[in-house]
């Protein structure tokens, strides 16, 4: 056995003596300077305030270490046949785990002649040290210093450092699925990377021939410390939120509309934070690139999708704001406007039509808004409707709709609202009627929105009106977070229109409403929420729902989207409010442990 010793020590003294030779009257950094009142010549000097630059940790919002910069140990294999029965009784392991451990770090299944390396423990480091070469020869033995997680959830948000995904980037280019590596995600360790990194101070004095300061030729630096990150997420918050996803192709974001403050972000499938840089993971690394469900998207960030009946609380919102519609408008279940997927009493008022969801009540509404033709426009009806759509995708940006929130990840999607130019050369006329674009009313057709959107939209009604911008970074060292995460935003609608959306939120967690399975009453937590299906030409329908707990003073907003799961109510609105009990009240009631037990088991199984 070898055994390689620590470098990093070895490095510090180099880097150390480097920095000392910079700072030595023989290094100028430029030509000599003339003073020219009394034509002395100076030698401007660049000198670096040594010192040892130690990166930052992430933390969640309970200060437990999510990140940090600790030691690596690596187990170097060699390249003949090895003793797996030796190895393991070596480390302590049972002979499934080394095979197990073996297969996972290579780059695919049966590669031969390539290094392989295992990561050990601390414990299992040292019982290598102790061991006399002569049960396991040729091993070797590494330490190095590199991002350790202490978790394994939160790998979109946690993301990797760029210099250590450099064998990911590689494996991503040979794949089919190298779009990934173009896409790649490096979440807050890349978005905050110079905070997290901190930088040296730097002098500038100019030097005369006797080695005698005489002023600055430039301005001075600081010497700024890696700063930690305090992050926004409930580690325990995000890892049952996982668990409810699991292996489905989806997401679930959950956010404090009180400050914008995401709770919990989950990008379905997941995988452990660590994946993507650890050097043993490379078998792991390729099954995720090359898996049809897109595991290494992410989705809440970078997927719009349509959002559907859940996109119907926007709309009434708009009508509201531009008097199409009153809170007591009653529209008929006209069947032969657009489908009602299931029997229901009649709309006879806004509250009624959110709680049994009724697509024919908001084709009117829609309707009533697009075709509403003023005094000034009588002779030009082509001209009222491109002018009202224009409107309510004002309204509608003012969401932060069809734009980037500007959350603290990089590569936000900015979703998409149509114009009436878009509607003008997709129908290939001016002359469109309200009948082709009809699909707007139950947030289906050309709408796309993101998950992050999704769940801003459910804060800003919470909040009657406005938002603060999502975001992930709650602290930056003893700071608060980004200056622009602190500015309030206000929507375009007034408060009194977003208040007559809640009763028909509510009343869609109450007996008889689409989600009243997912209530929350027998515990004192009043939901409101809305739940979407949305129409897939491709497979199943996918499942949406948005909501926020609790009703009268909002603590925590969801959103929740599954891919090809069917129904909202049955499949979305279950998720999200467990992960507002779990919230709200630190653990599930006994009455729906049943019902969560079910929903893991989906999870971990796919479906």
């Amino acid at each position: 056995m070898r055994i390689v010793y620590p470098r990093w020590k070895n490095a510090l003294s180099i880097l150390l003596v480097a920095l000392t030779a910079c700072s030595t009257p023989d290094h100028p950094t430029s030509a000599p300077v003339k003073d020219p009142s009394t034509g002395e010549t100076y030698t401007p000097r660049r000198v670096v305030v040594a010192d040892s630059l130690i990166r930052g940790r992430i933390l969640d919002r309970n200060d437990s270490v999510l990140v940090d910069t600790r030691p690596q140990y690596l187990l170097k294999l060699p390249r003949r046949a090895l003793d797996t029965l030796a190895l393991g009784e070596l480390l302590g392991w049972d002979s499934t785990t080394v095979r197990r451990r073996i297969q996972e770090a290579l780059p695919y299944p049966g590669a031969y002649g390539v290094t392989v390396q295992l990561r050990l423990t601390r414990k299992e480091a040292e019982r290598i040290r102790r061991d006399s070469s002569a049960t396991v020869p040729q091993l070797t033995l590494t330490e190095r210093y590199q991002r350790a997680y202490t978790t394994p959830a939160a790998a979109p948000v946690l993301g990797y450092r760029n210099t250590e995904a450099q064998a990911f980037f590689r494996q991503a280019k040979r794949t089919g699925r190298g779009r990934f590596y173009r896409l790649r995600n490096g979440g807050v360790e890349a978005y905050y990377n110079g905070l997290l990194s901190g930088h040296h101070g730097y002098l500038h004095p100019l030097i005369d021939k006797k080695g005698q300061q005489h002023g600055t030729w430039a301005k001075d630096t600081a010497f700024q410390q890696g700063q930690d990150l305090h992050l926004t997420i409930d580690t325990n918050l995000q890892a049952y939120a996982e668990k409810l996803l699991g292996n489905r192709r989806g997401y679930l974001v959950a956010l404090d509309p009180r400050t914008g403050e995401i709770l919990a972000y989950v990008s379905a499938p997941v995988y452990p934070a660590a994946t993507i840089t650890a050097p043993d993971q490379a078998g792991v690394r390729a099954e995720l690139l090359e898996h049809e469900s897109l595991p290494l998207l992410n989705r809440p960030a970078m997927l719009a999708n349509p959002p559907g009946s859940v996109f119907k609380l926007v709309n009434a919102a708009i009508a509201l704001q531009m008097h199409a519609i009153t809170p007591g408008s009653a529209f008929r279940c006209d069947q032969s406007l657009v489908s009602c997927v299931h029997r229901h009493k009649p709309g006879k008022n806004l509250t009624a039509g959110l709680k049994y969801s009724c697509n024919p009540y908001f084709y009117q509404v829609m309707q009533s808004l697009i075709d509403c033709v003023p005094d000034s426009l009588a002779q030009d009806t082509v001209g009222a409707r491109h002018a009202n759509l224009a409107q309510w995708r004002r309204y509608a940006r003012s969401f932060g709709l069809d734009s980037v929130l500007g959350v603290d990840l990089p590569r936000e999607a900015p979703g998409f609202l149509p114009t009436p130019a878009y509607y003008d050369k997709a129908r290939r006329t001016r002359r469109w009627t309200y009948r082709s674009i009809y699909s707007l009313s139950i947030g289906q057709g050309e709408i796309n929105l993101t998950g992050l959107q999704m769940a801003n939209m459910a804060a800003i009604i919470a909040n009657r009106g406005w938002y603060y911008p999502p975001h992930l970074v709650r602290g930056i060292g003893e700071n608060g977070p980004l200056a622009r995460f602190t500015r309030k935003r206000h929507t375009l609608i007034d408060s009194a229109n977003f208040e007559a959306l809640v009763p028909g939120m509510v009343a869609v967690m109450q007996r008889g409403g689409t989600a009243d399975a997912s209530s929350l009453a027998d515990v004192g937590i009043t939901v409101a929420g809305k739940t979407g299906t949305v129409e897939n030409d491709e497979g199943d329908d996918h499942a949406a729902f948005v909501g926020f707990a609790p009703a009268n003073n909002p603590k925590i907003a969801v959103a929740v989207y599954l891919e090809n799961a069917g129904f909202g109510a049955t499949a979305a609105a279950p998720c999200a409010v467990m992960v507002m009990e779990k919230h709200l009240r630190g653990h599930i009631a006994p009455k729906r442990k049943r019902w969560e037990k079910r929903i893991q088991h989906r999870a971990k199984n796919g479906y």
